[in-house]
């Protein structure tokens, strides 16, 4: 029997019903999840849309759409969403916290200041305001923003992904060594997390560890070879490494 036909009915031969996937809200907000824990954010984004035609009242689905755009880099865009979400939800602490993010990114750290007040005063006490508020006073140079941080991963000290985007927010602000720390505590919460591995390494390449650096981008393709943004951080890497070497054959020569 070829593997085929094990796929098709190895269940049945079992004597156990043949169950067919679901596609529906929930099984696209469990995709959008997953993909967005693999660094896939841009299918991450499509998986929320779907959400979004099964159900448009679900506003964890839109906010999750902004931090998509967000992640991609594409600001203009996360605020336009931002806004057209919080015309249904102009309440949701999330939403405003998501909005005040796309104005801290874009350099309006007065008015996303104002969202992200108003995102704490609508009982917004969840890691994501908390890390919101402190992308905020980061941007603002606050010396109020660790504590935001320290907030935020209070509540689910578990929960590597908040590690891992609290490295991400520190390093997009360049502030690398504690964006390291952050990536690092994610790594132990979950070895097995290629993006969490990247992020290290993009960290530890930022401060000149390079050598660091390549082990950790060469962990992350051992979980993960196909991770975007990984074969530019490697290639980054070796030009690095090879940069090195010819100006240490260079001293050698004239030393």
């Amino acid at each position: 029997m070829s593997r085929f036909n094990n796929l098709e009915f190895g269940a049945a031969e079992h004597g156990e019903p043949r169950r067919e996937t679901v596609r529906d809200e929930a099984f696209f907000l469990a995709e959008g999840l997953d993909r967005y824990q693999r660094g896939r954010y841009d299918e991450a984004l499509r998986s929320y849309s779907r959400v979004l035609e099964h159900n448009p009242a679900n506003a964890h689905a839109w906010c999750a759409q902004v931090r998509m755009l967000v992640e991609l880099d594409e600001l203009r865009e996360a605020k336009l969403w931002a806004d057209k979400a919080l015309e249904r939800f102009p309440t949701d602490p999330e939403l405003l916290a998501a909005k005040a993010v796309c104005l801290a990114r874009i350099g309006e750290t007065a008015a996303a200041l104002a969202f992200s007040d108003a995102s704490v005063e609508e009982r917004g006490d969840t890691p994501q305001v908390w890390l919101a508020r402190g992308e905020v006073l980061l941007a603002r140079g606050d010396s109020g923003a660790p504590y935001c941080f320290e907030r935020a991963l209070a509540l689910r000290p578990r929960d590597w992904t908040l590690a891992w985007l609290a490295a991400r927010i520190h390093a997009f602000h360049r502030r690398f060594a504690l964006a390291l720390a952050h990536a690092r505590r994610a790594v132990e919460l979950a070895p097995e997390r290629a993006v969490a591995w990247l992020e290290v390494g993009r960290c530890e390449f930022a401060l000149g560890l390079g050598g660091r650096a390549r082990e950790s981008f060469a962990q992350a393709a051992q979980l993960d070879s196909r991770l975007p943004g990984l074969h530019e951080a490697q290639a980054l890497g070796e030009r690095e490494k090879l940069s090195d070497r010819l100006l240490r054959r260079a001293r050698a020569l004239f030393s």
